[in-house]
């Protein structure tokens, strides 16, 4: 036998072929079992964060959005409630001038109805007056037909008279 050159003989050539094929196989096979199993979770967990990246980012401009609705609704309201404020002052003030008007209403009342029971204890006291003076009137013609007619006696009984009614009497 020769020599080789490497020891290359047909037996190490067809041990590599086949080793080769078996390492071809394995990897064919752990790529179909391994490998693409791993490339699918991989893949589901992309699809999976990119979907909760693509759902961030619209809960992110919905929020956005939200923020500028209840921003105008905070100005809206800050203007309302001045308007209300304004309502309310106008209200108090109309109601103010009504309860004010009544008030003025109610004492002209008072001071009306003052003045006619004054009016009337007056009248009273002018009727009171008017039967005194009566009374007197009689009490004097009784006291002038007992005394004889003299003009002297007469005119005595009628200063007496005016004494005893007063002359506040006869000026009121």
């Amino acid at each position: 036998m020769e020599p080789r050159l490497f020891d290359l003989d047909l037996q190490l050539i067809a041990d590599s072929v086949l080793m080769i094929i078996a390492i071809f196989v394995l990897f064919l096979f752990a790529s179909y079992f391994l490998f693409n199993p791993a490339r699918a979770f991989l893949k589901k967990r992309q699809d999976k964060i990119k979907g909760e990246l693509d759902n961030a980012a619209k809960d992110m401009e919905d929020a956005a959005a939200l923020k500028a609705e209840y921003e105008d609704k905070l100005k809206n309201i800050e203007k309302e409630a001045d308007e209300i404020l304004s309502e309310a002052r106008k209200k108090a003030l109309a109601s103010e001038n009504k309860i004010i008007a009544e008030a003025r209403e109610e004492a002209g009342r008072i001071i009306e109805r003052a003045k006619t029971e004054a009016e009337l204890e007056k009248q009273k006291a002018a009727d009171d007056v008017k039967r005194e003076m009566v009374v007197l009137a009689s009490l004097m013609a009784g006291k002038v037909v007992k005394a004889s007619i003299d003009t002297n006696v007469q005119e005595s009984l009628i200063n007496e008279t005016l004494k005893e009614i007063g002359e506040n009497t006869w000026l009121s």
